[in-house]
C-alpha cells in the first residue's frame, strides 16, 4: 500500500511539474584540515518541494555563502540558476564530522548541481575540483592547493582542476594532470570537448637570496658577525642585546642573507604550510622563511591557536628564522610558549574543538635592550627604576635563557669606524661557509632524521661527537665554575661541534670549547 501511494504521488508531481526531476550527483573536492589535506565528497540532491538551497556538513560562513555565489555564477555562465526553479536543493559535504572552511567548494558545488540537474554531462570519476567562484563565473585562487595535490595523487585522482593562479603551485607535483581554469564556462566546455591543455610540471628555480642588507654594510660588530655565522651554520638560537642604535636589527636583517637555500623536500614542506596559511608568495618557497612579528602581536598569532587551531608565526618560520625584536616586550606567556618549539621543534595547540601539533623547527633570533630605557651599561644615563628593571628581567625566565645557545653583546660603535668604506659583498662568502659546514653535518647525520648540530639529542652527542682530551677537561672545569645545567652543558658541546665544522676539524678542540663558552648567557649582568 505505501509503495502504491508513493508511485501515485510521483505520477502527480511529474504530471503537474513536467520539468521536475529527482536527481543526484557527486564530485570530488578537498580541503586542508589544520595542516592535513583530506578529500571531501560534494553531493547534490534535487527533490520536489518549495524552493530551498541548503548546505550541510559543518560549513562555516564562507561555505554557507557559496549558495549566492554559485547561483549567480551559474546564471552568468549561461545556465539556469538554482534559485529560478521550484525545487529543494541539498548539498552535502562529506565527511560530515569535519568542519568545512573557505570558498574552495564553490566550483565543485556548481558542477555537482549542473550534473544532478542534467544541464551538463561528464564522468566525475578520477577528477578533483577546487576554486572560488566570482559572481560572473570567473575563478579566484584558493589556499592550500599544494598539500591537496599530494593526497589527490595518492588517492588515484588523475585530473585536478584549480584556478589559473594556483596552477603553477599545483604543477610542482608530478604524476597527476593539472588544469588551470579561468571561468566556469571554460571548464564546462572542456569537460565535454576536452579543450584545455594540462599545465606543464613547474620547474623549481632556486632564487638567489640577495638580501638588501649585506654584512659589509655593517661597520664593526665583528663578534656579532662571527656569532651569526656560527648560528646559521648549526641552526643555533641566538640573542643580541645592547643599547639602541648599535645595529641589532640590521644584523638580524643581514642574517637571512647568509642562510642557504632549502632542500627540495624542505621546499615542499614550507610551501605547503605557507599555502595553507594563505601567505604564499609565488609558486614555491626556495629560501628559508624570515618571520619578524611585532612585539604587540597576540599570543595566538605568534604561537597558533583559535577556536579551530591554526598555525602561528612559529610555524610559518619552520625551516627558517623567527626574528623577535624587542624580545622582552612580547607577552610573557608568548615567550614561555617558546619552550616547546625551541626544545622539540613542534608546538602543541589544544582547544575545545581541536588539538594539533604544528611543526616549528626554526632558528630563533632575538634582539633586546639591556633595560626599558636602553641605556643600562652604556655611556648614557639609565633612568629606569629598580622596579622597572626587575619587571623587565622577569619577562625572560631561566628556562628560556637556557634554551638560547648564544648571547651576544652588541655595543656602541666608534664614530671613526662609520667613516670607513664598504668592503666587498660579504653575504656570498659567508653563505658558502655556511653551506660547507652544513654539508659536513649532512654527512654526519646521513643515517639520522636530523641535519643540523643543534638538533642532536644526548645520545647523538655521545655517539657522533668526538672531542680532544684537553677540550673535555676544559668543558668540565668550566661547567663547574659557571654552574652550567645539563642542558647548558650539552648546548656548549653542540655549539663547539659547529665551530669545529666551520674550521674543518674532525674533532672538538680546546679553542672551540673556549669560543663556545664565551657565548653563554650574560644578559642583564
Amino acid at each position: 500500500m505505501p509503495t502504491l501511494r508513493r508511485e501515485r504521488i510521483l505520477l502527480i508531481k511529474t504530471r503537474f511539474y513536467p520539468r521536475f526531476k529527482m536527481a543526484f550527483a557527486r564530485v570530488q573536492s578537498a580541503q586542508t584540515h589544520l595542516l592535513t589535506p583530506r578529500l571531501v565528497s560534494v553531493e547534490t540532491d534535487i527533490s520536489f518541494g518549495l524552493h530551498s538551497f541548503s548546505i550541510v556538513g559543518l560549513p562555516d560562513k564562507a561555505v554557507e555563502e557559496a549558495k549566492d555565489r554559485v547561483s549567480a555564477a551559474i546564471k552568468n555562465s549561461g545556465f539556469t540558476s538554482p534559485k529560478s526553479k521550484n525545487q529543494k536543493l541539498t548539498v552535502s559535504l562529506a565527511p560530515a564530522e569535519m568542519k568545512k572552511e573557505g570558498p574552495a567548494f564553490d566550483l565543485p558545488i556548481a558542477l555537482s548541481y549542473l550534473l544532478s540537474s542534467e544541464e551538463i554531462r561528464f564522468d566525475p570519476n578520477g577528477k578533483l575540483f577546487l576554486g572560488e567562484l566570482s559572481l560572473d563565473g570567473s575563478l579566484r585562487p584558493v589556499r592550500g592547493v599544494l598539500p591537496v595535490v599530494n593526497v589527490a595523487r595518492n588517492k588515484k585522482i588523475t585530473e585536478l582542476y584549480v584556478p589559473k593562479e594556483n596552477a603553477r603551485e599545483a604543477a610542482l607535483v608530478g604524476g597527476i594532470s593539472v588544469y588551470g581554469v579561468s571561468t566556469l564556462s571554460e571548464l564546462i566546455e572542456h569537460l565535454s570537448k576536452n579543450t584545455l591543455v594540462p599545465e606543464k610540471k613547474t620547474k623549481i628555480e632556486k632564487t638567489k637570496n640577495e638580501n638588501e642588507v649585506d654584512f659589509s654594510d655593517i661597520r664593526g660588530q665583528e663578534t656579532a658577525k662571527r656569532a651569526l655565522l656560527i648560528a646559521a651554520s648549526g641552526g643555533h638560537n641566538i640573542a643580541l642585546f645592547g643599547p639602541p642604535g648599535t645595529g641589532k636589527t640590521m644584523l638580524a636583517r643581514a642574517f637571512s642573507g647568509i642562510m642557504p637555500a632549502l632542500s627540495e623536500k624542505e621546499m615542499f614542506e614550507v610551501t605547503s604550510i605557507h599555502s595553507v596559511a594563505g601567505v604564499l608568495d609565488g609558486a614555491i618557497v626556495t629560501d628559508p622563511p624570515f618571520r619578524a612579528p611585532h612585539h604587540t602581536s597576540s599570543h595566538i598569532s605568534l604561537v597558533g591557536g583559535g577556536t579551530y587551531p591554526k598555525p602561528g608565526e612559529v610555524t610559518l618560520a619552520h625551516r627558517g628564522v623567527l626574528f623577535l625584536d624587542e624580545f622582552p616586550e612580547f607577552e610573557k606567556r608568548s615567550i614561555e610558549a617558546l619552550r616547546e618549539p625551541l626544545e622539540d621543534g613542534i608546538v602543541s595547540v589544544s582547544r575545545a574543538k581541536g588539538r594539533e601539533r604544528f611543526p616549528a623547527r626554526f632558528t630563533l633570533l632575538a634582539a633586546m635592550n639591556p633595560c626599558p630605557c636602553g641605556n643600562r651599561g652604556s655611556s648614557k644615563r639609565c633612568i629606569c627604576k629598580e622596579t622597572d628593571l626587575a619587571r623587565y628581567e622577569r619577562k625572560i625566565s631561566g628556562p628560556i635563557i637556557d634554551r638560547i645557545d648564544m648571547w651576544i653583546s652588541v655595543g656602541p660603535i666608534a664614530h671613526e669606524t662609520l667613516r670607513g668604506k664598504s668592503k666587498d659583498k660579504e653575504n656570498i662568502r659567508l653563505r658558502k661557509a655556511v653551506e660547507t659546514a652544513r654539508n659536513i653535518q649532512k654527512k654526519r647525520f646521513a643515517k639520522k632524521s636530523i641535519s643540523l648540530n643543534s638538533h642532536m639529542s644526548v645520545r647523538d652527542i655521545e655517539r657522533l661527537v668526538r672531542s680532544a682530551e684537553d677540550a673535555v677537561e676544559t668543558l668540565e672545569q668550566s661547567a663547574k665554575a659557571l654552574g652550567l645545567s645539563a642542558r647548558g652543558y650539552h648546548k656548549v658541546l653542540r655549539l663547539s661541534q659547529t665551530i669545529a665544522d666551520l674550521s674543518g676539524e674532525k674533532e672538538i678542540k680546546k679553542n672551540h670549547v673556549l669560543e663556545a663558552l664565551q657565548y653563554r648567557p650574560r644578559v642583564f649582568s
